[in-house]
């Protein structure tokens, strides 16, 4: 039995949302492990925008981009989901940079972050587009007959 391939056309932005929110959650799990077995929590708002921003928030993106099957390919979409990462990565290294006393991250946190809320006004802007309904959740179940 062969894996499946990954192509450029397979990936979806909720697929890529879901990939990617797990990636977040194993560094922010792993990181949360480090800190308590060092008893050193000199970084847990390096930690909470992990999960946050990482896991959190780009689990609900897939959620939403799966419900709404017409943006699932769309490369606006793709692109939110990637400039929400990236921001995201470059935010989380300025924090930690910042809360372990290097002023010199102040300049990327900032940028990190304009590029963070650009990622959320594109995601808005979908949003709005999008007009259509939800797809209606398929039915774990159904009845008998």
């Amino acid at each position: 039995m062969t894996a499946p391939s990954i192509t450029a056309s397979s990936i979806t932005a909720s697929s890529a949302s879901f990939r990617t929110a797990c990636l977040f959650a194993i560094a922010g799990l792993g990181m949360g492990i480090g800190m308590a077995a060092s008893h050193d929590h000199t970084l847990m708002p390096v930690h909470a925008h992990i999960n946050l921003m990482g896991w959190v928030s780009l689990f609900l993106f897939g959620i939403y981009y799966r419900l709404h099957p017409a943006l699932e390919t769309k490369r606006l979409a793709l692109a939110q989901v990637g400039l929400w990462s990236l921001g995201t990565v470059a935010l989380v290294v300025a924090v930690a940079g910042l809360h372990l006393g290097y002023p010199a991250f102040e300049p990327v946190a900032a940028l990190a972050s304009l590029v963070v809320l650009a990622a959320f006004g594109l995601f808005a802007v979908l949003v709005f587009r999008s007009g259509g309904p939800a797809r209606a959740p398929s039915p774990l179940m159904t009845p008998a007959e």
